[in-house]
């Protein structure tokens, strides 16, 4: 892994980490102005702000999540987690994932969540 790939990954594995600590001023200093969240079910969401507000009201609605990540690997500049989520509340909200971001002058300019099936694993090369 060069310098580089490093640097892209502890940007990522600090933009969970913010997720997981439910830390909006830490995700807003971690994401780009144009950053994007693709969920699962591929809804697109773009534009900081609305991000935000969008993290906001999830943490509001399930305290409790979290993403464990028991791989993490990067090239060039987007970085790949494998793991599970977790939530008490939602079942729909834990089991298996896959997260993929992209990073941007050392920003997290995409995040997005895959289930994790072998088709989205043929998909992203893992």
């Amino acid at each position: 892994m060069t310098s580089a790939d490093d640097c892209t990954r502890r940007v990522v594995i600090a933009f969970n980490e913010a997720v997981n600590r439910r830390d909006l001023e830490a995700l807003a200093a971690l994401m780009t102005d144009d950053h994007t969240f693709v969920d699962s079910a591929g809804s697109v969401l773009a534009g900081k702000d609305d991000v935000l507000a969008a993290w906001s009201g999830f943490f509001e609605s399930f305290p409790d999540y979290r993403n464990d990540w028991s791989e993490v690997t990067s090239k060039d500049a987007t970085v790949t987690a494998i793991g599970r989520s977790a939530c008490s509340t939602e079942p729909a909200l834990r089991g298996p994932a896959i997260w993929t971001a992209r990073v941007s002058d050392g920003k997290v300019s995409e995040w997005r969540v895959h289930e994790d099936t072998p088709v989205n694993r043929r998909h992203l090369g893992i």
